[in-house]
């Protein structure tokens, strides 16, 4: 997962701080961030659109979608939730 380091522009992708990751667009805005423990995604994660604007915020369990999933639309209105049980969706 952590294997390829920077962009051909040299701009890191990643930057992991204690059990922090923090993944990064090419042009250097904020892609995504939340917390990376054992190699794995873990709780709460945040990810942006290029422009910096929220996209969606959603729960992991073990690199696994788990929990609740909200996608916002371009007007930062919810756009859907979902609810998902160790990668299987369970309620759009």
């Amino acid at each position: 997962m952590l294997s390829k380091k920077f962009y051909s522009n040299g701009q890191p992708i990643y930057e992991l701080t204690d059990d922090t990751l923090t993944y990064f667009f090419k042009n250097g805005t904020l892609k995504a961030t939340g917390p990376f423990v054992d190699e794995m995604m873990q709780g709460e994660w945040t990810f942006y659109r290029e422009t910096g604007q929220l996209w969606q915020v959603g729960n992991f369990r073990d690199n696994l979608k788990h929990g609740s999933f909200v996608r916002y639309n371009r007007s930062n209105q919810v756009e859907y939730q979902e609810e998902f049980n160790l990668g299987k969706l369970i309620k759009k």
